[in-house]
């Protein structure tokens, strides 16, 4: 429709609301209200079509000269740097500088460059499920990902960007490089401060954050619009203090607000604070004071306006929700518990305040008074004995706020909680009341720090990172290892509709409480999932997950049971350190809950490779298997630390060798390799690998690893290997796997090849591709059609 049409709809129905308005019909109000908005949403949609992404004139994976802006500017980690290159306006690429002796250069904002790098379109991993990597990167106008070679970047004459932006980024960067400064020595102290301040997480290693997400406390620690609110409440408060007048006093805690914005990156939940607080500031200059509601509607609206997508984001969510939470919800039942004794507790030794005060406030005055005589009477002087009482009771009063504000946003925001991190924390309303104040307390203080270059002050905020880890270690001990998957759509929207209905004032008692109930039940329903897993029934399914350069098959046998055969991982050589990804946390756990898989009944490891084992320990966290299956392994490194894992898990290791079919759910599998007399090398090797022949009725599946030549021949030899309808191409595609004989003993009608989009291996290898063309296999690959889709009925194949 039309963008003048949609906006003539909107005109015409807020006219007739007004006039709805002026007639008092607050039905026609309603609907006129509602068609309004309906027609805005579409107007908005009309507004901001999506734009075609730009190209570049060569292909991917191939070394060109970049000319460009710096215009985020470099984060180094330990072993790389990365920043953001504007190549033209709303062109821009991500780039990685390696460096082969750990020297990189300095890349503040406005720095013009050039120099050769590799260039790949940003990719996404292509299974239901996985999070949308291209489009959040192109809504910040980030189409590319470059390699570069640190010492080959030239710095060009002239300056780029504008002053405003400039004079901000000069300001991160200084904040960031003093932290350095005072955290040399404490690798865990400066990523975790550069996080918690800058949202700077080039150093912030992931296993550092695991309690975190586990007890529901990692939103603490991630750039939000509490660390604006914190640092707004600071400023204002000092300011105050100190006899500056409320309206500049306002003006600089605003302006406060936006450099930190700014200092942050821009992020969008900073950003919609400092909106938030703008306006607040404006409401208090005029004397009024703002319903929470109201700005949060406001905002909101402001924000959809500029960007409607942000209406789907996670962020977006989750920041509104829990505003919106604290409005519904904390607010009136504070109002009605602690507010009167938080009201009683001001200027406790004037009576006559006593005459002006609601019955309860008064009540608790009284009674905070006798226990000061009691304090007394036991020789206690007045001033010590007032302090003690009422600074007991504001802690008292504080720590109920904290609890039934982490209730009720626990409750409110579980919904989006599992649906985008699977994860519902039992142990979040205790563990957020401790570590909250704690990280917020750091807020201040870490400024502070960084302004004074204060070690003290960095000292002390390292102690409270200290007691905050040490808090959430407690409570992720006796934290349930559980994963939830997506709930169906109707329960969700009865659960929602539930809350709803709980907020809505006009209700009575009888429906509030009845509308309580029904959210309970549906939360129960929603964390219990008694759903079963979308399955086909008498059916063999072969799914290749798209995990990249690795390997992750899951297998669905005709009565029901789940086996899943590797889980992905990104190679890691020497003492190079890990990525912050985890394919089986990332990758491949979210697609089997988009299947509403909650747990597996096999989990086979082919070898001890990283491509293949790398995410293993997060699958058998998440999914709790019955068994875990392996072929050769030898006592490295890595098999080491997967089996201790199923060991802390209580899941028993069963070790295969070749044998005869046994009867798996409804199947009949054999293990083809290792032999009997295999004798694994000190060091994982592709040869390690467990291959198995699964067989449904009519058809059959060949699943290799990384089975190379010299087991091939062996097998080829000793006549184990007949005819297969589909074979999982061995070693993902390369030259070293799939010899002719395999291809010829097998004759595969399909071939399925697990390998990464514009891998550096060079996988498959065109040999290998030309092997199977001219066998006729129908070969479908991972880096070109994401996650493939078998399915036998036991009498033909169809391919997805």
């Amino acid at each position: 429709m039309p963008a003048a049409s949609l906006c003539f709809a909107v005109i015409s129905f807020s006219i007739l609301g007004l006039l709805a308005f002026g007639f008092r019909s607050p039905k026609c109000i309603r609907l006129t209200a509602a068609a309004a908005s309906f027609a805005g949403g579409m107007l908005l949609a009309a507004l901001h079509p999506l734009k075609p992404p730009p190209t570049l004139s060569v292909p991917d994976n191939t070394r060109v000269i970049l000319q460009g802006c710096v215009v985020d500017p470099a984060l180094i980690s330990t072993e790389r740097e990365k920043f953001v290159l504007e190549l033209a306006p709303g062109a821009r690429a991500q780039v990685s500088l390696y460096s082969r002796d750990g020297g990189f250069p300095a890349l503040p904002y406005g720095t013009l460059v050039e120099f050769t790098g590799k260039v790949r379109t940003t990719h996404n991993f292509r299974n239901p499920g996985s999070f949308d990597a291209v489009h959040y990167l192109a809504r910040q106008s980030i189409y590319w990902n470059v390699s570069a070679n640190a010492a080959e970047i030239r710095i060009l004459p002239g300056h780029c960007g504008n002053v405003i932006a400039g004079s901000i980024y000069f300001i991160r960067m200084a904040a960031l490089d003093r932290l350095e400064h005072l955290y040399k020595d404490d690798e865990y102290s400066n990523g975790m401060m550069q996080a918690l301040l800058i949202g700077a997480t080039a150093r912030l290693d992931r296993s550092w954050t695991e309690d975190y997400r586990s007890t529901g406390t990692f939103h603490a620690l991630v750039i939000s619009g509490g660390h604006v609110a914190v640092l707004a409440a600071v400023l204002l408060f000092t300011l105050r203090l100190v006899g500056l007048p409320q309206n500049l006093a306002l003006i600089a805690s605003v302006l406060m607000a936006w450099l930190y914005a700014g200092v942050a990156g821009w992020q969008a939940p900073v950003l919609r604070s400092a909106a938030g607080m703008t306006l607040f500031a404006i409401g208090r200059s005029l004397y009024r004071k703002p319903r929470i509601l109201n700005v949060l509607a406001a905002v909101a609206l402001a924000f959809v306006i500029w960007d409607p997508e942000q209406v789907f984001d996670a962020s977006f969510q989750l920041s509104f929700g829990a505003v919106a939470l604290i409005g519904a919800f904390v607010i009136p039942a504070l109002d009605k518990t602690s507010a009167p004794l938080s009201a009683g507790l001001e200027n406790i030794g004037d009576t006559r305040k006593d005459i002006r005060l609601d019955r309860r406030s008064a009540q608790f005055r009284i009674e905070l008074r006798l226990l000061i005589r009691t304090l007394r009477m036991l020789r206690v002087p007045q001033r010590p004995a007032t302090s003690l009482v009422t600074g007991a009771a504001r802690f008292g009063v504080f720590v109920w706020e904290m609890l039934v504000a982490s209730f009720f946003i626990q409750i409110g925001l579980s919904l989006p909680m599992i649906l985008y991190f699977h994860r519902l924390s039992i142990s979040a309303l205790s563990a957020n009341a401790l570590v909250l104040p704690i990280l917020s307390a750091i807020v201040p203080l870490g400024f502070l720090a960084i302004f004074a270059n204060s070690h003290l002050l960095a000292q002390i905020c390292a102690s409270l990172l200290s007691l905050s880890r040490w808090a959430v270690g407690i409570h992720a001990h006796w934290e349930p290892d559980w994963r939830i998957p997506g709930p169906p759509f109707w329960l969700g929207a009865a659960f929602t509709a539930a809350l709803i209905w709980v907020a809505w004032r006009n209700v009575r008692l009888a429906w509030k409480l009845l509308a309580c109930s029904l959210a309970a039940a549906a939360l129960a329903l929603i964390c219990v999932h008694p759903f079963p897993p979308d399955a086909p029934q008498r059916r063999l399914e072969l799914v290749a997950i798209d995990v990249g350069q690795g390997d992750s098959l899951l297998v669905a046998f005709p009565n029901g049971k789940l086996m899943l055969v590797d889980a992905g991982g990104i190679p890691v050589f020497g003492n190079h350190k890990k990525p912050n990804i985890d394919i089986g946390e990332d990758v491949v756990s979210p697609y089997l809950w988009s299947r509403s898989i909650k747990h597996l009944d096999i989990v086979a490891m082919t070898h001890a490779h990283d491509d293949h084992m790398g995410g293993m320990a997060a699958v058998l966290r998440n999914f709790h298997p019955a068994e875990l299956w392996t072929g050769a392994t030898q006592e490295s490194r890595e098999w080491l630390g997967i089996r201790s894992a199923a060991a802390q898990l209580n899941i028993p290791v069963r070790h295969l060798t070749r044998g005869s079919p046994f009867d798996f759910g409804g199947a009949a599998v054999q293990v083809l390799a290792p032999g009997p007399d295999y004798q694994p090398d000190a060091k994982p090797k592709n040869d390690d690998s467990l291959v198995m022949r699964i067989e449904y009725g009519c058809t059959s599946f060949l699943l290799t690893g990384d089975m190379e030549k010299r087991v091939e021949e062996e097998l080829y030899a000793g006549g184990f290997l007949h005819h297969a309808d589909v074979l999982k191409v061995g070693h993902h595609g390369s030259r070293s796997s799939s010899t002719p004989d395999l291809l010829d003993a097998v004759h595969p009608a399909f071939g399925i090849i697990s390998d990464g989009f514009d891998n550096s291996y060079g996988h498959p290898h065109p040999l290998t591709i030309a092997a199977l063309n001219e066998r006729r296999v129908a070969t479908y690959r991972t880096d070109l059609l994401g996650l493939i889709d078998v399915v036998s009925d036991g009498r033909r194949i169809r391919v997805n």
